[in-house]
């Protein structure tokens, strides 16, 4: 399919099947989406113009062969297809139902050897309540004051009990950066000890590269990624494993057979999304036109941010005059929770611009 074509058909097609549909719009060139409720759903990081062309039509075409199992045949295809996209094989490939499982699966194996795990906070924390389940206490670090990890203090809670050391890039809900560098040094001086688990759910949004590459001869470094972001899968369920193939085979252990979580479905829409390199393009360039414009915007209002390299802004609402959730809740917009009560930050996820405007106006 040309370029052109393709755009011409995120603009104007219907899409029958997911209940949504495309109208051009002039706020950055990107495309509208009609939300299929009477909200605007800014709470859950989830892409507005996701999924892919190619991935509808993938996962549409294989919607006749959900009778089938996808055992190694389609998982081996996407296995490999993934370790090619890192410079890695398909044995360092582990499939899940989003990297919400890979997550927990690595919670577990952490947990199974007792002891404790090394934490940033706030950050995503969904892994926490299996780990805990399983006997593994956390150590909570708290954030710089620039809401980004704090590395040094991060090493210094570690000790001989220490089981895994969980480092978000970017942090969720912050939004902010670690230096590559940095964090290859941290990464490589934790993994001598314990388990690294680095979560890379949002590193398609800013230009940091993957550190993917580390995971080829280190048997203690787990990268998690996900379809649910950039690629706008959030609601297929498809995520993986970035690992040392003996890595891999202990965290296969934990799930009902290896690949398990993945169906059919959201199988041929990430083969099929790793395609369309330029929907994933054009979605980040969508999302930093939207994201700049909401910050300024906040500024506006006298509400503070903090720089983002994800499809999210971290903002304080502790000089907002107004109460901010009643405000969101009045205009229909789902913003989330407040992650931090001193400083009253809250997070919100990058919506079209049009869904961006009209959170704007709520606040205004």
């Amino acid at each position: 399919m040309q370029t052109t074509n393709r755009r011409h058909w995120i603009k104007q097609a219907s899409l029958a099947i997911a209940g949504i549909g495309f109208a051009a719009e002039s706020f950055g060139h990107a495309p509208k989406m009609m939300p299929p409720g009477p909200n605007i759903r800014l709470s859950a990081n989830e892409n507005p113009y996701g999924p892919s062309p190619f991935a509808r039509k993938a996962m549409t075409d294989m919607v006749t062969l959900s009778n089938r199992y996808p055992f190694s045949d389609l998982t081996g295809q996407v296995r490999e297809r993934i370790g090619k996209e890192h410079q890695l094989d398909k044995e360092h490939v582990l499939l899940g139902a989003g990297s919400s499982e890979i997550l927990g699966l690595v919670a577990q194996l952490a947990a199974s050897r007792q002891g404790n795990a090394v934490s940033a906070n706030p950050t995503f924390g969904i892994w926490w309540t299996a780990a805990q389940r399983g006997g593994l206490n956390i150590t909570k670090v708290p954030l710089t004051a620039g809401k980004g990890h704090d590395l040094p203090a991060m090493l210094a809670a570690i000790n001989s009990d220490t089981r895994l050391v969980y480092v978000c890039n970017p942090n969720n809900p912050t939004g902010t950066i670690t230096e590559t560098m940095a964090l290859k040094e941290f990464i490589t001086t934790v993994s001598q000890q314990t388990m690294v688990l680095l979560d890379e759910a949002y590193i398609e949004y800013c230009d940091e590269p993957s550190l993917a590459s580390m995971v080829a001869s280190n048997k203690n470094i787990i990268v998690a990624k996900t379809f649910s972001k950039i690629y706008g899968m959030a609601g297929a369920r498809i995520g993986y494993a970035l690992a040392h193939p003996e890595t891999i085979r202990q965290l296969g252990q934990f799930q009902p057979w290896e690949n398990a979580g993945a169906s059919r479905v959201s199988l041929a829409g990430a083969l099929a999304s790793l395609d369309d390199t330029a929907f994933v393009s054009d979605s980040k360039k969508w999302n930093a036109g939207a994201r700049e414009y909401t910050r300024k915007e906040l500024e506006k209002l006298n509400i503070r941010t903090i720089p983002s390299h994800a499809n999210f802004l971290y903002l304080s609402v502790n000089d907002y005059p107004q109460d901010y959730h009643a405000r969101l809740a009045a205009n229909h917009i789902l913003g989330g929770r407040m992650v931090e009560e001193e400083g009253r930050w809250a997070r919100i996820t990058i919506g079209t611009g049009e869904e961006m405007k009209a959170y704007i106006r709520a606040l205004q």
